[in-house]
């Protein structure tokens, strides 16, 4: 008689936002056989800090962290900057419409308010190992409000072309309306047989498989669709920063490798130094900056020669020259005196 193998138990991290808080919960979740759960000390350090995140197959964290309001998003936005399929569930203190977007907003899969059982909560983490979304009507009634004040809906690949129809288009602004399959055939004078083959469609394109994580996708898209690098154009970009919005925006960018994020932040800080925690967060930005320009220099000076080497320098200098006196002629800003080092860059980069 062949017995069927037991399925393996899901691997669970819960860091909650105090130590204790932390225990009790993983004390409760362990009751549940499906789960394997482990803890991660209360605080940021011991999860961005961690080696073996692919060792776990749901990460169970607080919106709050380190004390924090809101320190749980920055955080998991950061390690799904360095682990993209990381499946997260956020627990909530309360379930406010800005603290639901923003737990979607960085990249979670499920959201659950800490005045729901435990049970229900151990149903969560199944449910979000299984790739679904997690969220009660009451939040989902929220995000459906929000993507109907949202204007631009986006549905785009890695290259920025569109996939979608403008017909399919115009069925995804319906379902982020909250309208049925019924007022948006009649609204585009469809039949209901061809909206739904339309939805399907669009789900196959996008990779969904409901009108829920359609909509969150929509969300996504949308948040991204404001993008802050349109910010950091100009010497005094930092000052956009001043926005919450565009300062979170601007965070998640330069957590994700986004150089001119780096260093916008970098200048922001900088400029409201007079607070030591913000000349922390210049030096700290200003610091991984440089790393990532100093690698690409490197880089890039392996593969030229000494000659080359001199060249792209005299013209970094004339260029810079030009900048600080726009009315010199070409023939005053010939070399003034070397500014760089090539050789020993030569034989960094060789060696």
């Amino acid at each position: 008689m062949r017995h069927q193998p037991y399925p393996a138990a899901i691997r669970v991290l819960v860091c909650d936002d105090t130590r204790v808080h932390t225990e009790l919960l993983a004390d409760a979740l362990k009751r549940d056989g499906s789960l394997q759960v482990t803890t991660s000390p209360a605080g940021s350090d011991s999860l961005t800090t961690r080696l073996n995140l692919n060792e776990i197959d749901v990460l169970l964290i607080s919106s709050n962290l380190d004390q924090r309001p809101g320190r749980g998003f920055e955080v998991l936005r950061g390690l799904r900057a360095m682990h993209a399929d990381l499946r997260a569930v956020v627990l909530l203190d309360a379930s406010q419409g800005e603290m639901i977007l923003e737990a979607f907003r960085a990249g979670a899969r499920g959201i659950f308010s800490k005045d729901d059982s435990v049970e229900t909560l151990a149903k969560c983490l199944r449910k979000v190992h299984e790739g679904q979304i997690w969220a009660n009507s009451q939040q989902i009634t929220t995000l459906v409000q929000a993507l109907a004040s949202s204007h631009n809906i986006r549905a785009v690949d890695a290259r920025g072309l569109n996939l979608l129809s403008k017909r399919e288009m115009e069925v995804v602004r319906g379902v982020a309306l909250g309208l049925s399959n019924r007022e948006i055939a009649e609204r585009l004078k469809l039949s209901q047989h061809t909206i739904k083959n339309s939805l399907f469609r669009i789900f196959d394109k996008l990779g969904v498989s409901s009108r829920v994580e359609l909509l969150f996708m929509t969300l996504s898209q949308e948040r991204h669709a404001q993008s802050s690098v349109q910010h950091f154009l100009n010497d005094q970009a930092y000052e956009s920063l001043q926005d919450q919005a565009t300062l979170v925006a601007c965070q998640d960018a330069a957590e994700q490798g986004v150089l001119s994020a780096q260093l916008a932040l970098a200048q922001y800080y900088g400029a409201h130094r007079a607070d030591p925690n913000n000349a922390l967060q210049a030096y700290m930005w200003y610091s991984i900056a440089t790393e990532q320009i100093s690698r690409g220099y490197t880089e890039l000076a392996k593969g030229l020669s000494m000659d080359q080497l001199l060249q792209a320098d005299q013209m970094a200098l004339d260029r810079t020259t030009k900048r600080k006196n726009p009315g010199l002629l070409p023939e005053a800003r010939t070399r003034p005196a070397p500014r760089l080092v090539p050789r020993e860059r030569f034989r960094a980069a060789s060696g």
